[in-house]
């Protein structure tokens, strides 16, 4: 058994290791289901690795069902649609099986098959979540093929309200999946410019955690480690795409940071959502653009932990200046562009994009509470390249 294969049950059950899909049906009746949803993107769908899986569940006797009618920054309307399916096909659990938007879309319609409130009344906003119905909860089964949102240990999903172009969290602590299967040979088939995109959200995501403000040290302590892993994996995985063994490190650090992001995130994922609901742009790409120009933002607040993690990663010159010309080169050598401007988006609404990152809730866990107008003038440096 490689060292790379273990289980491990923090924060909930996972099943780390290659070849692990092939006990997808095992972890089914493990939590009682007997027909699971498997929901996904139209992408992965039309790949082998869908229908292996099913091939799977139906060869132990579940009746497994599908359904791929989702888009990257998934909306409530794809939510209910997967309700529908999971209601029609008298479904009795879900496996979310793909990115973060499957993952996301997948633990929502576990959710929202047995309530009977609209999904905003769900938000992450106060005490909202005690009006779920528990027992309406479905079970679910998480499995990404992405190393990046970590939404698989996760109690949320961040859902799109179209109507009003906005990202919003919708939170319970039964969202949690009840198992995980995190198997490196599921990503091997990823682009390398997705894998680059969304392994610097799993950066993000521990970056972010590691800067924000309270005492966690256990937060501290896997963000730390979730970005030395990025540090030393991510180039590699993305230039050998078949390298199980930097797969398995950037599932690792990508669940990692998602863990240690309860600490809290920052400006990064506030300027982020709602720049993904105008704009439909990918998560973790916009985070990759703006994570030196927030980063640079919160020098004065965010300095000694730089030191701290400069040291840690070994770098040459282990300060704050350091750390960001690391970023620089990595992102340079992921050919991640340095402005928003090179992937479409100008200036043009600046200020309600600045609006809508005060009051995103990520905002909240950044080490410097940016008024509209600091979002605005970091706005303006990323669309302009200007660090």
């Amino acid at each position: 058994m490689s060292q790379l294969t273990s289980n491990w049950n923090y924060p909930n059950s996972i099943r780390a290791g290659a070849g692990r899909i092939s006990e997808l049906p095992a972890a089914c009746k493990e939590l009682g289901i007997k027909a699971p949803l498997l929901v996904t993107d139209p992408g992965l769908a039309a790949l082998p690795m869908i229908k292996a899986a099913l091939d799977l569940c139906a060869d132990e006797g579940l009746k497994a069902g599908l359904f791929s009618a989702i888009q990257g920054n998934p909306t409530s309307e794809h939510v209910e649609a997967g309700v529908a399916a999971f209601r029609q096909g008298s479904h009795d659990g879900v496996i979310a099986f793909g990115g973060g938007s499957a993952l996301d879309a997948g633990k929502a319609v576990a959710l929202m098959s047995g309530q009977t409130r609209p999904i905003w009344d769900f938000e992450d906003i106060g005490d909202n979540w005690t009006r779920v119905i528990e027992s309406g909860v479905a079970p679910v089964i998480a499995v990404p093929t992405t190393a990046g949102t970590g939404s698989e240990v996760g109690r949320a999903s961040v859902i799109t309200d179209a109507a009003n172009h906005v990202k919003k969290i919708i939170f319970h602590p039964k969202m949690l999946p009840g198992l995980v299967i995190l198997d490196p040979a599921l990503t091997v088939g990823l682009p390398a410019h997705i894998t680059a995109a969304t392994g610097m959200d799993a950066l993000s995501h521990n970056l972010e955690a590691l800067c924000a403000p309270g005492y966690h040290p256990m937060a501290e302590g896997i963000a730390m480690e979730g970005i030395r892993l990025v540090h030393q994996h991510l180039l590699q995985a993305v230039e050998n795409g078949n390298d199980l063994d930097a797969r398995m490190q950037m599932l690792s650090a990508s669940s990692m940071g998602a863990t240690a992001f309860q600490k809290g995130l920052g400006g990064m994922h506030a300027l982020a959502h709602p720049l993904g609901a105008v704009y439909n742009a990918h998560h973790g790409l916009l985070n990759a653009i703006l994570m030196p120009y927030v980063l640079k933002a919160n020098r004065e607040q965010v300095e000694e932990r730089m030191h701290r993690l400069g040291r840690y990663l070994g770098l040459e010159q282990p300060t704050f200046d350091g750390v960001l010309s690391w970023i620089l080169e990595l992102r340079r050598q992921l050919n991640i562009p340095h402005s928003l401007a090179e992937i479409g988006i100008n200036a043009d609404q600046a200020d309600e994009i600045a609006a809508m990152a005060v009051v995103d809730p990520s905002a909240g866990g950044n080490p410097i509470a940016f008024s509209a107008e600091q979002y605005g003038s970091i706005f303006h440096n990323a669309v302009n390249g200007s660090l």
